[in-house]
């Protein structure tokens, strides 16, 4: 048994390796998405949007996640991390929902990027 623990293990651990290397790497989006009334929307109504989100993103898999949304007026900005532009469009597709306009985010700055760099 002990003999054959090795070749498993480094089996494992090319696979894994193999793996690691062709997964693209995620990239974070910014999707606005215009939807008529959207700052009016229910506590349910946004709760319904959400679970035929996730109903969607499951079914993609994990190469796609949705990070957070913000709601404003008659838009939707959602925040996503996914290895590319046509992944945030087929989500858009297969859920119902817009993407208007799909930005790769560059970077990311707050109150604390002011600080000097130690």
């Amino acid at each position: 048994m002990k003999y054959l623990a090795v070749p498993v293990l480094a089996l494992l651990l090319a696979c894994a390796s193999a793996f690691a290397q062709t997964a693209p790497p995620l990239q974070q989006y910014l999707i606005e998405r215009e939807i008529k009334g959207a700052g009016a929307m229910t506590p349910a109504q946004l709760r319904d949007a959400a679970q035929k989100s996730n109903g969607v993103l499951r079914v993609l898999g994990p190469d796609i996640q949705w990070v957070h949304s913000y709601v404003a007026g008659d838009k939707i900005y959602c925040v996503y991390n996914a290895p590319s532009e046509a992944l945030i469009r087929s989500h858009a597709e297969q859920s119902g929902f817009p993407a208007n306009r799909i930005a790769l985010v560059s970077a990311v700055i707050d109150p604390t990027t002011a600080n000097p760099r130690r």
